[in-house]
């Protein structure tokens, strides 16, 4: 398949504020985004803005703050969607087609029982959450995120393992959490099944707390994808620097429209679609 070819679903409600940034990164890299509203898909619009999920390639959840996050940080919006859409969902991700969540995006893909995903494609209750951050509040900041996977997850196959990228975070429910007994028994399961994408580093490369982990998340994950690799959750933004003058250093470059670190999580994706489809 083209890339020019690949339709890309961003999926948003009321409450969505970052679908602009997600479908101009999707366009940017020649794609066809279309910025999708929940009721289009469940066939609450009239005729002619019906859309169908399975038209897409991609599924894209953009940031914000979807229904207010009221209840918790993407429940509203999850249980929206497994109301209407679960076996279109399932159907998408068994079908092996990339699913990506930034920020409420993450939120909503645990909420929805698709990260982390051990035993089935969508588990019926939340096997995680993102509670508030340990600093108690919003958290804008760059941030520098080390890749940890070593090949399974699609969004970052152009990706080296080890590089250190840097995405900006803006959050304030980013504390990826598991139940308490068995949090490290989780956190080890991840690690065996290379479901840890990023982790929260220093500007050295080095495991670091607060302000280099904005949220205080368990084990410094920023990022973690489903077992088979094709659902990425992430809390920081990479569709906010995809060129160099997006940087906070840009000026120390001499291409500041040179691509940003950003621009490999889309790249590699439509990478992947192209290949596969």
């Amino acid at each position: 398949m083209n890339i020019q070819d690949i339709r890309v679903c961003v999926l948003r409600i009321e409450g969505t504020n970052c679908e602009e940034e997600a479908y101009n990164a999707f366009k940017l890299l020649g794609a066809d985004p279309e910025k999708v509203h929940l009721k289009q898909l469940t066939g609450d619009c009239p005729p002619s803005m019906r859309r169908d999920l399975d038209d897409y390639q991609i599924l894209m959840f953009p940031g914000g703050f979807s229904a207010g996050d009221y209840v918790r940080a993407g429940a509203i919006f999850a249980a929206r969607i497994k109301s209407r859409l679960a076996p279109d969902v399932e159907n998408f991700v068994s079908s092996g087609r990339p699913v990506l969540g930034i920020c409420n995006g993450f939120q909503i893909l645990v909420e929805l029982g698709l990260l982390p995903s051990f035993d089935e494609i969508l588990s019926e209750e939340p096997q995680a959450a993102l509670y508030t951050n340990d600093s108690g509040r919003f958290e804008c900041r760059p941030t520098y995120l080390k890749h940890e996977n070593h090949g399974k997850c699609v969004f970052t196959s152009q990706l080296p393992r080890g590089e250190v990228v840097l995405f900006p975070s803006a959050h304030a429910e980013g504390n990826l959490r598991f139940p308490t007994d068995r949090e490290m028994e989780i956190v080890r399961r991840l690690e065996e099944n290379d479901q840890i994408v990023f982790r929260y580093v220093d500007a050295d490369g080095n495991y670091a707390g607060y302000p280099w982990c904005p949220s205080g998340t368990v084990a410094n994950i920023g990022g973690i994808c489903n077992p088979e690799g094709n659902v990425l959750g992430l809390m920081p933004h990479p569709e906010r620097v995809m060129f160099r003058y997006q940087h906070p250093d840009w000026t120390r470059d001499q291409d500041p429209n040179a691509p940003g670190d950003g621009r490999v999580i889309f790249s590699s994706a439509l990478e992947y679609v192209s290949r596969r489809y």
